[in-house]
């Protein structure tokens, strides 16, 4: 996978110009589709660090292109939205997107996420002895190398955005994080990231957990902000 290739799927001409204009700028390849089935196709045939989606495509919608992806792949997404009510469905457990920008956007703030998204899909340092790092915390271990999370035996497919707030938390068990804190690590300082987006990304990963058998992943401190639990047997 080349790294800094980025597929733009849009059928706005417009849009695919703006947006391959702002990513080479920034250093990134890109390659561009005019609706779903073209995207997909471009998609198996040189897979992308990222894809950029609009959820109003022809002949496949983002979100059916994103379910097509994710049958494939983790590639990180970022969706393109004209509307802030989609937000959920964008994040949640239908589609696993990565993040999200509604329409009209800043092409800065557009590659600003994409970078975020990539950094946070990256692979992190090893272990001083060689070993990729392992995070363990009661019947939940993380290899954030390799993006592999697990409930005792059981495989957790995470996204990349889920992936990094869970890292973060396992990192340090007995913190605190306030929910600006959190942002700021998992974004980076000064992304604007609604409650609405941490939430959703919040609930998926929780689902996900609960459903592998560890419902108290994660606890809430009402006022105060997020730290991980225990997990135990439930």
């Amino acid at each position: 996978m080349n790294s800094q290739t980025i597929l733009v799927v849009d059928d706005d001409p417009q849009i695919r110009d703006v947006l391959g204009v702002a990513l080479e700028r920034a250093g990134f390849r890109t390659v561009m589709a005019r609706d779903g089935v073209e995207g997909l196709e471009a998609a198996k045939a040189d897979p992308p660090a990222l894809a950029v989606l609009d959820i109003g495509l022809p002949e496949m919608d983002g979100l059916e292109l994103c379910k097509a992806i994710r049958r494939e792949s983790n590639l990180p997404i970022l969706f393109l939205t004209a509307r802030d009510d989609e937000v959920d469905r964008i994040l949640g457990l239908e589609l696993g997107g990565d993040d999200y920008v509604t329409k009209p956007f800043s092409p800065r703030e557009l590659v600003a996420r994409v970078r975020a998204i990539l950094k946070r899909a990256g692979p992190v340092v090893e272990a001083t002895d060689g070993e990729p790092k392992t995070l363990r915390i009661g019947l939940l271990s993380l290899v954030p190398e390799s993006h592999v999370c697990k409930v005792k035996e059981t495989s957790v497919t995470l996204t990349s955005t889920e992936l990094s707030i869970l890292e973060k938390l396992m990192s340090r068990p007995t913190q605190v994080f306030s929910r600006p804190a959190l942002v700021d690590a998992i974004w980076g300082p000064g992304m604007v990231v609604s409650d609405r987006t941490l939430d959703s990304h919040l609930r998926n990963l929780r689902s996900k957990l609960a459903e592998a058998g560890c419902s108290d992943a994660i606890e809430t401190l009402h006022g105060v902000g997020l730290r991980m639990g225990p997990c135990r047997d439930t």
